[in-house]
């Protein structure tokens, strides 16, 4: 079929590879981003990118010290915001400029865009919004978002950050009361920023109502100093995205009008009545908008992992398996194709499902306009367990590809090392991990009930109603892969009930037993985070079928074996489930273990071509191993040529320490 990245002087494997596709590459992409005409704009801001010094890198940003990134960053972030708004003209385009002109480095005002303005624009009042809004979208206003506590993380409702209403000056009085509750992480904080919006236990005559959000002016505007009672910094040298300025943040009984809590859902009027939100969840809407992001963020990262493994995988030859042949390419071992091909079916699972996240987050807000809550508690549920599951399989899958990468894939010029440490720092933020999972078991909890009772199940727990099937029909339908493909997903949306009605019996025991509701639940926390994982990955199993129905019959095909091989490494990773209840047998599991190695083999002529529909240019991938070209050789040597400790021939470290040493010992000769 097609493939358009093939070039004249590029390595003969991996124009080899390209000629192999059995699909058009180019109509993927489309489908990927969305259009033809979105394809094109993207690719049209990564030639202006390409083509303007100003964006340049005089020395790859691995060889700066970490103040001389940011200052590099700095400057291109000036040019970007002066030019941006004759290079882009919507957010879409935006993201994927700044995500060219950054990559994984990150954008230095990344927070400000993608999470003050957003949070400022969904939970403020009118008036407030129409003040700052055209400020921060100026950046005369650069803001931050202050929830996480050094002591506390994201545990909401555990923040010691206090805003007491004042009566008398129609203000709140926001403090920090100890050392733990000094706010601890929030990215644009440190050094850039001169706002922030402060989560703080909200107090009114003496009652705390919980947390809310507050703006606080951090810095004044004519010399970029702390305000009066803050005190702000950056936290230090982090594993990764050491050009982002994380900060701290300590205020000393700093008072700020009252129209300055962000009042869109709960509310505080004049005289100190409080008015609370419809719903209780929109108390957590800021952090379910960066959860329903980060999906598609941490799959975006995933397609750079993927595309630098297959593509060097390709290129790089290495041992036989027929000794009259030359060495072959590393891609043609089973072994290197089970670590790569599983996570490039991820990468795909993780986009469809991230863009149906984003998709059902719109919904929710439109509804919100009109007064509809139905659909908050299925959402936060969703991007608790999604956020959970996607950050540490990605992280698990980056892992995977640089380890299939060799020697060459420990440095960072194979760019494996930074997008590990960026991808794994979403297993922390925005929620830990373990503390999402049981969000989202509380949701599953219910639903159980709901089940019992026959009511109503919403989208993403429908499946809990379903009549369970005895036996699983795996591996009995003679060859048709639409009917085994729905077998399995069957099987799984049994192991996601029995895991869900399993805990919520053995929560149930433990209260009947005596427990406290507190120590019950803490008694059952493993097998209520093991329901929560099955039912977040039966979700995006569904989520890429649902993508595959609806995909182009050109299309359809290779789209099929790409879910059919995710459906298959999916349903193995979890065969202990399956075999549990003798749901399935051990002959079955078999059938999926053999299935699974034929899906390897039909991906293997497709899969360079799979990962350059994800369309990504060299200079987002950062990656000498994962070149469009496949001239990696070269490219390794002049990277290492940049390295400062090849600036002099003889380091003057070694003349003031080493040499000493060698000529002391040499004279005892």
């Amino acid at each position: 079929m097609l493939n358009n990245y093939i070039r004249p002087g590029d390595n003969p494997d991996l124009t080899k590879e390209r000629k192999t596709c059995s699909f058009d590459a180019e109509e993927l992409t489309r489908f990927l981003c969305g259009s033809a005409e979105k394809v094109e704009r993207k690719r049209e801001i990564i030639r202006i990118v390409a083509a303007d010094a100003n964006f340049a890198d005089r020395i790859p940003l691995d060889f700066l010290a970490r103040e001389e990134r940011i200052d590099v960053q700095a400057r291109k972030c000036k040019y970007l915001m002066e030019k941006m708004n004759d290079l882009v003209t919507d957010e879409d385009e935006f993201i994927d400029l700044a995500n060219e002109v950054f990559g994984t480095d990150g954008f230095p005002l990344i927070l400000h865009l993608a999470v003050f303005i957003p949070v400022l624009q969904s939970q403020a009042e009118s008036d407030l919004v129409s003040e700052y809004l055209p400020r921060s979208m100026s950046t005369q206003v650069i803001g931050a978002y202050a929830q996480t506590e050094m002591g506390h993380g994201s545990n909401l409702r555990e923040l010691e950050t206090t805003a007491t209403f004042d009566r008398a000056t129609d203000e709140f009085v926001i403090n920090t009361p100890t050392r733990s509750a000094t706010k601890w992480w929030p990215g644009n904080m440190g050094k850039m920023a001169n706002h922030a919006i402060v989560t703080a236990q909200l107090h009114i005559d003496g009652k705390n109502h919980g947390p809310h959000n507050f703006l606080v002016q951090l810095r004044n505007y004519d010399d970029h100093m702390p305000m009066r009672g803050i005190t702000v910094g950056d936290i230090g040298p982090k594993m990764a995205i050491n050009t982002l300025d994380n900060g701290f943040l300590a205020l000393d009984h700093v008072r700020i009008p009252r129209r300055q809590m962000l009042m869109k859902h709960a509310k505080v009027a004049t005289n100190g009545t409080y008015t609370p939100p419809i719903h209780s969840k929109l108390n957590y809407g800021s952090m379910v908008f960066v959860r329903a992001h980060m999906i598609f963020t941490q799959a975006r990262n995933l397609c750079s992992a993927v595309t630098i493994a297959t593509r060097y995988s390709a290129v790089r030859r290495q041992g036989k398996i027929d000794k009259s042949s030359p060495e072959v390419q590393v891609l043609d071992y089973q072994t290197q194709q089970y670590r790569i091909f599983p996570q490039i079916s991820r990468a795909f699972a993780y986009l469809f499902t991230g863009l149906e996240v984003k998709q059902l987050y719109k919904n929710a807000m439109r509804g919100l306009d009109e007064g509809e809550t139905d659909l908050l508690p299925d959402l936060h549920a969703l991007t608790s367990g999604l956020k959970s599951i996607v950050s540490y399989n990605a992280g698990l899958a980056v892992e995977q590809c640089r380890m299939a990468c060799g020697e060459h894939g420990y440095s960072d010029a194979s760019g494996l090392p930074k997008l590990y440490g960026l991808v794994i720092a979403g297993c922390t933020y925005e929620g830990e991990n373990m503390v999402m999972l049981q969000q989202t078991a509380r949701y599953l909890m219910k639903a159980v009930q709901w089940a019992e009772e026959g009511k109503k199940l919403s989208y993403s727990i429908e499946f809990m109603g379903k009549k369970a099937r005895g036996r699983s029909t795996i591996g009995m339908h003679k060859g048709d892969m639409e009917r085994e493909n729905e077998a399995i997903m069957e099987s799984i949306e049994h192991m996601a009930r029995r895991l869900a009605v399993d805990a919520s019996n053995q929560y149930k025991k433990r209260i009947t037993g005596g427990d406290s509701e507190e120590r019950a639940w803490n008694g059952v926390t493993v097998a209520m985070n093991r329901a929560s994982r099955v039912y977040s990955r039966l979700f995006i199993i569904r989520s890429f079928h649902r993508r595959v129905l609806s995909s182009p019959h050109s299309l359809r095909e290779v789209l099929t074996n790409l879910f059919s091989l995710y459906l298959h490494y999916e349903s193995v990773d979890m065969a202990h489930h399956l075999l549990h209840d003798g749901h399935c047998s051990g002959e079955q599991i078999d059938y999926l273990k053999s299935k699974l190695n034929e899906e390897l083999i039909k991906l293997r002529p497709n899969a360079v071509s799979l990962v350059d529909s994800f369309d990504q240019s060299d200079r987002l991938l950062n990656s000498v191993l994962g070149r469009r070209d496949g001239n990696v050789y070269d490219a390794l040597y002049e990277w290492a040529k940049s390295s400062e400790l090849n600036y002099t021939e003889v380091l003057p470290s070694f003349n003031a320490h080493i040499k000493g040493i060698m000529e002391a010992d040499r004279a005892k000769m």
